[in-house]
């Protein structure tokens, strides 16, 4: 019999990793127990209550925070799939030509571009074009954030049994809406799932493109937090928790879906 792999491991190694783990999901824990308490003081336990639930559905300035985060949220990680998968399948079929380089080191910048830079560049981009800051202005700069993401969740594509499909007489649209996408829609989803949990928490780039009267959800926690910190804000936290760890385990999902190789039937 084959030993367990946390048997073998030192009561160091046993050590560090719980006491990383509680570093990284204790204060967490901790904020989700808090939005039940009863008392109108953080760190005085009062009891169990919804109190604070009730307290955020009657906030009429937060409701439309949230409403005015899942509308960017949707409609930017919706632009961002279908750009990512295009720049995808653009990457993944013609694999030499001028300016890949180019186009794929722009295309990825995002991921290792400080969000303060990237904030403050579409900032003045909307500046130069007079635009007005808003929701559109949100919404195009959480796309230009996320699409490197979906590309990345997208790149990987098989074309050998589109080639198939196409020496057997399909045409390369058809083999591509009959083959390749059916292969990728779980990749696609995964991507659209993560592009939305990315907008719907971001702050910096969404502090530098809001305007008046289109402020998210989490600019707007943090503004009420700079006053200090109330006991709805835990609920409201707590909710968006659990919102992202939904969509998270959703995509995790799809992502298996996709490295599981389907069940060819057996010759007749």
């Amino acid at each position: 019999m084959t030993a367990h792999p946390l048997s073998r491991m030192s009561r160091f190694n046993v050590t560090s990793l719980v006491l990383g783990l509680a570093f990284l999901y204790l204060p967490i824990v901790i904020l989700v127990i808090y939005s039940f308490n009863a008392s109108r003081l953080v760190t005085v336990w009062g009891g169990w209550s919804l109190r604070w639930y009730g307290e955020f559905f009657n906030d009429r300035a937060m409701l439309d925070a949230a409403w005015m985060s899942l509308r960017v949220a949707a409609v930017s990680a919706t632009l961002a799939t279908a750009l990512g998968t295009l720049a995808a399948v653009a990457l993944s079929r013609a694999e030499r030509f001028r300016g890949r380089a180019l186009f794929s080191g722009m295309l990825y910048a995002p991921l290792v571009m400080p969000e303060v830079i990237t904030g403050l560049s579409l900032l003045l981009l909307f500046v130069a074009l007079n635009a007005e800051r808003g929701f559109w202005t949100v919404t195009i700069a959480h796309t230009t954030l996320t699409m490197c993401f979906v590309t990345v969740a997208v790149a990987r594509l098989d074309r050998s049994l589109e080639e198939a499909a196409m020496d057997l007489g399909c045409d390369p649209l058809r083999a591509f809406l009959a083959v390749t996408l059916p292969l990728i829609f779980p990749a696609i989803a995964a991507g659209w799932m993560l592009a939305f949990t990315l907008s719907l928490d971001d702050v910096v780039i969404a502090s530098f493109t809001t305007g008046p009267g289109s402020a998210t959800l989490p600019i707007r926690i943090y503004s009420e937090v700079r006053l200090g910190v109330k006991p709805e804000i835990n609920a409201i936290c707590t909710m968006v928790i659990a919102l992202i760890a939904v969509v998270i385990t959703l995509a995790s999902f799809a992502s298996k879906l996709q490295s599981v190789p389907a069940e060819t039937p057996a010759p007749l």
